[in-house]
């Protein structure tokens, strides 16, 4: 059998770090099996789903490092959808009800009264045709329900039906249909809900695993008895568990800072985004990684926990700088040149590998361009000019390398008789007027000569 996922967003909005999670899930898993990705936009919703949303969650995915094998769109396919709700119809397992919203929720209502579940009671099935011509004569019209298979011989008297299935995340799982109101699955202005379209599409797409967040698990049950009743087998089923703010809420749209757009336009790394996202909530450490395809090997379904995840931003940010001090130059190269970093490829590596460490993201590299291009306020105190002076008088000749600083402040040393803190704060603070910051070793080259001359006399 060859894997086939699918990662299904609704361009209704912007994709937040919570849906990073289940699109990772799905790819690596692909990835893993040598298996594909179908990205499948679910846009039935004429009103909210815009191009400009999708076209942003093409961008996030790629800023992710995720490709799909192949992309669909569900406004393109109403016919199909259509012609499974005729088919469902014809056979009587897609019935008409025309209550409307308030009078469904006064039926539950009554129902809790009397201490029973608010279960959808069947009552449109006894309607004669000729009710039903009269209530669309008032202007009703009705919403679809799908009969679920749970009773024998009288839908009235449903019995304990369970549809059960082994979950790759949860182990063995079953839900009782009878437990369970017919769902909904076309509204009364003829729109599909999420149900059919998914499953007319998961059949005729060929998808073979759907993994996604443990809040759809109570949804399956109603789902394979769909499978069933189109004809077809249902996929396997994975539900992992979710990922929450550090508040505890649920990740969604409105959200807008945790959105992977915000997230990018922050500075932070999609490889980090991908990390913190696929590993959170595992029995993984969350750590800096190389690449993709290293992460794509540590993953795996059997290390997510069955407790809820908590995205922390602080943790993220932790892990970009993480991230950032291993990225080499030439992964970077680009981004500093469009940031302003002016110098030739060799001194902008020697500046690059200078910094890194002490950059949070890749941006943050131009807060310490501007120390070693300048001008630098020098920050040098009385009691220290004899010995910047002394240190003018002793700087080395160039060519510059990583060696330079050793050699100068050892003569240094031995000419002043200064050591440790004494010796290098002066130093740094007349050459960067920072107390802290990248290792003078590595960014003396880059300073020059000229330069750290100049920063020394106070000019």
């Amino acid at each position: 059998m060859t894997v086939k996922v699918r990662f299904a967003p609704s361009p209704t909005g912007k994709l937040h770090v919570g849906n990073a999670r289940p699109a990772l899930f799905n790819w690596f898993f692909a990835q893993r099996q040598g298996g594909s990705f179908l990205l499948r936009f679910d846009d039935t919703d004429r009103e909210r789903s815009t191009e400009a949303f999708a076209e942003g969650i093409l961008r996030d995915l790629d800023w992710l490092g995720l490709k799909p094998d192949r992309i669909e769109r569900q406004s393109a396919r109403l016919a199909e959808y259509q012609a499974a709700a005729e088919r469902l119809k014809a056979e009587g397992r897609l019935y008409p009800c025309y209550e409307t919203a308030d009078e469904l929720e006064r039926q539950r209502s009554r129902q809790r009264a009397r201490g029973l579940p608010p279960i959808y009671d069947r009552r449109a099935l006894k309607q004669t045709d000729e009710e039903r011509r009269a209530l669309e004569e008032e202007g009703r019209r009705p919403h679809w329900r799908f009969l679920l298979p749970n009773f024998s011989d009288d839908p009235f008297s449903p019995s304990r039906t369970e549809e059960s299935w082994h979950d790759l995340v949860r182990g063995e799982q079953a839900i009782d249909l009878a437990s369970m109101s017919d769902p909904v699955l076309v509204r009364e202005d003829g729109t599909f809900l999420y149900t059919l379209p998914s499953v007319v599409d998961d059949i005729e797409f060929g998808i073979t695993h759907v993994i996604r967040g443990e809040d759809h698990v109570t949804n399956t049950g109603a789902q394979i008895a769909l499978f069933k009743a189109l004809g077809a087998e249902a996929p396997v089923f994975g539900h992992h568990n979710l990922l929450q703010s550090e508040a505890g809420e649920a990740l969604s749209k409105r959200l807008a800072s945790l959105s992977l757009q915000s997230l990018r336009d922050e500075g932070i790394e999609g490889l980090s985004v991908a990390i913190f996202a696929t590993l959170v909530g595992t029995s993984e450490p969350i750590r800096a990684l190389g690449s993709m395809s290293e992460l794509a090997e540590l993953f795996s379904l059997d290390k997510v926990s069955r407790t809820t995840a908590r995205f922390s931003h602080t943790e993220l940010l932790a892990l970009n700088g993480q991230l950032v001090a291993t990225l080499p130059y030439a992964a970077v190269a680009e981004r500093l040149s469009v940031l302003g970093v002016a110098a030739e490829p060799a001194k902008a590596e020697a500046f690059w590998e200078a910094v890194r460490g002490n950059c949070g993201t890749v941006a943050e590299a131009l807060d310490w361009w501007h120390v070693v291009a300048g001008p630098v306020e020098p920050v040098v105190a009385d009691e220290d000019r004899d010995f910047l002076s002394e240190a003018a008088s002793l700087l080395p000749a160039e060519p510059w390398d990583g060696a330079t600083w050793g050699a100068w402040t050892g003569a240094l040393k031995q000419a002043t008789g200064r050591k440790g803190r004494s010796l290098f704060m002066p130093l740094r603070l007349a050459l960067t007027g920072l107390a802290s910051g990248p290792e003078l070793a590595a960014l003396l080259p880059v300073i020059g000569r000229p330069s750290t001359l100049a920063r020394l006399n106070g000019s």
